[in-house]
């Protein structure tokens, strides 16, 4: 099976559903939603970034390869590499 198609959502035992997030944080007027996706007995960091402009709210959708075998240690790389992305892009992320 592709790795394309497991990453998005088209492989068996993966899933890309967004609609829950497990864990949410403020960081520099971002919103950051950790939405850790299951991928067989593994979570894939996964995460909504979001943030209000001009009276409209803007969101961007993180997902890594990077693969933890609880979403305890999901949820806490996915806050890392999503202050890390809003730190390098900031509100170009939003583009």
């Amino acid at each position: 099976m592709s790795f394309f198609k497991k990453l998005f959502g088209r492989g068996a035992g993966a899933s890309a559903s967004f609609d829950a997030p497990v864990a949410t944080e403020e960081h520099e007027g971002f919103t950051i939603e950790a939405t850790p996706m299951k991928d067989g007995g593994q979570y894939r960091l996964a995460a909504t970034i979001s943030k209000e402009v001009d009276g409209e709210v803007k969101t961007h959708k993180l997902i890594r390869a990077d693969m933890f075998p609880s979403t305890d240690d999901c949820v806490k790389f996915t806050m890392i590499k999503a202050k890390q992305v809003i730190k390098e892009q900031g509100d170009r992320l939003l583009g």
